[in-house]
């Protein structure tokens, strides 16, 4: 199948209100959003390295999908990836662009790019891709404008670090977001030990206004210490794990001086014992 370009379209991509383009805020709500504090606080960060540790039914796919499309009708020739720890996951969240699309009323004829199955292409050449999670069949994409990994804790590890050099020609904006699964893989640790450089958003469930309270203390009954995990975002150690994750991190260090190693005897008694 041969790549679609601009030509290919019946018109030109319409332009938007200069307020929408320059205020991420109007234009999440022309698509049907209204976004709490914290949301906003999201669309109008203009991170590049962005984690958001936030409960279930948070709406996080849905504002990786206004941040997608506000990005692709701004920037012409940006190239935007979705990822996710399956293809189904990665889907939906090209669904979301393609509702918020239609309810602009720009009267796009929205076409896939003619290489990806799973693809937006825009008249201004701005693309978007739904990535299959798997690590060998996603190298090859460069000069991304914007990474979007959805519930990064379940996404491998390989696979991650398969993505990231995509971003480096065009020093392309990334975005991890996930409720926690366990003190372990790429999202904890960039979460716990990323550094400064990380934009984080920390939203557990009892923060998020479009949920009920009776609804979350019939969770807490039935879920016991999941609900942390799942609606506190709280990162657990799994039941299989040997050691609490505590001891296992306050045991490394870089720090040599404060380790306590036994001391070295004289080498006339190595010797002798060797003997």
């Amino acid at each position: 199948m041969s790549t679609l370009h601009r030509a290919d379209y019946e018109a030109p991509l319409p332009v938007l209100p200069a307020a929408q383009a320059q205020d991420i805020l109007a234009f999440a709500n022309r698509v049907g959003l209204q976004p709490d504090p914290v949301q906003a606080s999201v669309l109008q960060s203009n991170a590049n390295r962005g984690i958001l540790n936030c409960s279930r039914q948070w709406g996080k796919s849905t504002l990786a999908a206004a941040l997608t499309v506000h990005r692709c009708l701004t920037r012409p020739e940006s190239l935007v990836l979705f990822a996710a720890p399956s293809g189904r996951q990665s889907g939906e969240l090209l669904r979301k662009a393609s509702t918020m699309l239609s309810r602009l009323g720009l009267g796009l004829r929205l076409r896939k790019d003619g290489v990806n199955k799973d693809s937006i292409l825009f008249p201004n050449g701005s693309r978007i891709v739904a990535l299959p999670c798997r690590e060998a069949t996603t190298r090859g994409f460069s000069s991304v404008n914007m990474l979007l990994i959805d519930e990064a804790a379940r996404v491998p590890d390989d696979f991650y670090k398969a993505l990231r050099p995509a971003l480096a020609v065009g020093n392309g904006d990334l975005w991890l977001m996930s409720t926690p699964w366990g003190r372990r893989g790429f999202f904890y640790h960039s979460w716990t030990h990323g550094g400064p450089d990380w934009f984080r958003v920390e939203c557990p469930a009892t923060q998020n206004p479009r949920i009920s309270v009776r609804f979350l203390e019939e969770e807490r009954a039935h879920l016991g210490a999941w609900f942390e995990q799942e609606y506190l975002c709280r990162f657990l150690d799994r039941s299989d794990t040997l050691f609490a994750s505590e001891l296992v991190e306050a045991a490394l260090t870089t720090d040599e001086s404060t380790l306590d190693f036994p001391p070295i005897p004289p080498r006339h008694l190595i010797d002798k014992g060797r003997a």
